[in-house]
């Protein structure tokens, strides 16, 4: 029988810790929620690898480093709303969810969205609403939000999702620039969102968010 609590402990102490992350609030939530509930069955013995996994239809769940690095960089507060784009089975946002006052988990798959309700709630993550729709829309009827977080990399931000952060807010957002990505954390400020570069990671471009290719004639 596999010991997944043994797992966890491993993870946080190979893959987080060494990563310059020991914020208590993102350890804790690391070594609580159980990884492996939020993957498909057949991919549980891969729950705890240092690497992305392949959830299918070019979605993954982030490996714990990345997750956790861009967590630590973006220090959510236990009275601030989240909203996580592209939540999958519900992973990033029960961990979230451990750290904040709410998470709005938006995603578009349903039959993930109807898998996700039922791994929320035998989780004890009852302050994550889940709301199904487009990506690239984010949720603007729950904002405006502290912290936006995406889990997967992009190539373009839609505007929409920027008008959705409240002034002082952050926004955490993996760029695929090539073969090279870049984890840069954007403040609001007056309006405007200004980057700020954080570490290097990777993960396949979130569908939707591919960088439009321009029209020649």
């Amino acid at each position: 029988m596999t010991d997944y609590a043994e797992r966890r402990t491993m993870m946080v102490d190979t893959q987080i810790r060494p990563s310059d992350v020991t914020k208590f609030p993102i350890i804790d939530a690391m070594l609580s929620v159980p990884r492996e509930a939020f993957v498909p069955r057949n991919l549980r013995e891969a729950a705890y690898v240092g690497e992305n996994i392949d959830l299918g239809g070019g979605r993954v769940m982030l490996e714990p480093r990345t997750l956790a690095k861009m967590l630590d960089a973006l220090e959510i507060r236990s009275d601030e709303l989240v909203l996580d784009i592209g939540s999958a089975l519900g992973y990033s946002s029960a961990v979230m969810a451990r750290m904040a006052e709410a998470v709005v988990a938006v995603e578009e798959n349903a039959e993930m969205i109807s898998d996700a309700q039922g791994l929320l709630a035998e989780n004890g993550a009852d302050n994550v609403i889940l709301h199904e729709g487009a990506l690239t829309a984010g949720a603007a009827e729950h904002g405006p939000y502290d912290v936006i977080t995406l889990q997967g990399a992009v190539e373009h931000l839609p505007d929409g999702l920027n008008d959705q952060l409240k002034d002082g807010g952050r926004i955490g957002c993996l760029f695929m620039e090539g073969a090279l990505g870049v984890v840069r954390i954007g403040y609001k400020i007056d309006g405007k969102i200004n980057w700020r570069f954080s570490f290097n990671a990777g993960a396949p471009v979130i569908p939707g968010f591919e960088r439009h290719a321009a029209f020649t004639f």
